[in-house]
């Protein structure tokens, strides 16, 4: 009876702190390994930018694609799973661009979860199953602070055991709702 608690201890355990780290890895593709189906999406919705480059990003559980382009002086990233669906669009921004309440719910957070952090990216993050693909492109690309956005944020934050990057996600108010683990940025190629 001892060795079937133990276990089922074990598998919960170990169920719970594998569903709260998820490894994720970002490196640059060439144009002709993105799916031509999102970049015609992107084209159709998106007619002007600048600068545009492709990524393909893992992580334990999934493959996606993310599209970073310049318009208007802002960035965007256009993610795309592998069947080229729309999985959210992010535009880099800085603490100024918060809520105020919304900043201070994630500061609160950051301050109690790591001994010592520091920002490294913040995003203002639609994603796409509120509502219809052009309704999303238009929110994002006019930058509305809406209800349903989410807020993402790299943070390289020091622990018990060291220093890791993470991503971390907050709903609209700044309340916690997802951390992954990020691994270092992979250098076997460079594409220029």
């Amino acid at each position: 009876m001892q060795l079937k608690i133990t276990f089922a201890a074990f598998i919960l355990c170990s169920h719970f702190g594998y569903s709260q780290y998820k490894y994720e890895r970002e490196h640059r593709i060439l144009k002709s390994q993105f799916p031509a189906e999102a970049i015609s999406t992107i084209t159709t919705y998106v007619p002007t930018f600048k600068r545009i480059k492709f990524y393909k990003e893992t992580d334990s559980l999934k493959i996606s694609y993310v599209a970073k382009l310049k318009k208007d002086k802002l960035w965007y990233g256009i993610e795309f799973d592998k069947e080229s669906t729309l999985k959210n669009i992010e535009i880099l921004i800085k603490p100024t661009d918060f809520p105020n309440d919304t900043y201070s719910n994630i500061v609160e957070y950051l301050n109690n979860t790591f001994y010592k952090y520091k920002i490294k990216k913040m995003k203002q993050q639609y994603p796409s199953s509120i509502d219809s693909l052009e309704k999303i492109f238009k929110n994002a690309f006019q930058n509305l602070i809406l209800s349903t956005n989410n807020y993402e944020l790299v943070v390289a934050g020091r622990k018990k055991k060291g220093y890791l990057d993470y991503e971390i996600l907050f709903d609209a108010d700044g309340n916690f709702k997802q951390i992954k683990t990020s691994l270092p940025t992979n250098y076997d190629h460079v594409l220029y």
